[in-house]
């Protein structure tokens, strides 16, 4: 049997919690701040009551993962996308920001788009994000794992909870579950 082949990071993609129960799909709606592009899959943040890039080795903590917004077009209807464009007025975005989620998400090699492998002892690690570019036509988020980039930095936004088995290959694992080490909302430092 064949399995998929990883050829681009897509973004974080829910797809349980850490303890295996099934991902439910719940979200919370926030306001999105609006100034640049935000892709399914994102990692983002809250900034002064609104929805953000997170930006991988400038920001501290993510709140959640984006996946999906409403907007108003250029031509007034109100749009349910997969992505937020850059400036689209009124626009509210759908955030997983349970602290448990696992993310399914792509490794690449360190600071490019080119996808990668880790090997299974990146289990318990901490792992640097890298933020890649979205795609405006498949609406998906460029982020993924920078290979190599396993250590016990408390810093470090992500910590790898497994491997995906379905897609390796014989160098090693393309694509790894994680969860997010301290979600905004979890930090004892406060948003404002």
């Amino acid at each position: 049997m064949a399995y998929p082949t990883v050829s681009a990071p897509y973004g974080f993609k829910p797809i349980n919690s850490v303890d295996g129960k099934p991902y439910a799909g719940a979200t919370r709606q926030y306001a999105i701040e609006g100034s640049a592009n935000i892709f399914f899959g994102d990692l983002v943040k809250i900034v002064a009551g609104e929805v953000a890039p997170f930006v991988p080795g400038t920001d501290e903590n993510p709140a959640g993962v984006f996946v999906g917004a409403q907007y108003t077009n250029s031509m007034g209807q109100t749009v349910q996308g997969q992505y937020y464009p850059s400036g689209a007025a009124n626009g509210v975005a759908y955030v997983v920001v349970d602290p448990q989620a696992a993310y399914q998400v792509a490794v690449t090699s360190n600071g490019t788009t080119v996808v990668s492998t880790t090997t299974i002892a990146a289990i318990g690690a901490n792992m640097e994000v890298f933020a890649g570019t979205g795609n405006t036509t498949t609406g998906d988020s460029g982020m993924s794992i920078d290979a190599g980039s396993e250590a016990v930095t408390s810093t470090l936004p992500v910590r790898v909870v497994d491997v995906v088995p379905a897609t390796k290959t014989s160098t090693g694992y393309p694509e790894l579950i994680v969860k997010i080490n301290v979600t905004q909302f979890d930090s004892a430092t406060g948003v404002v």
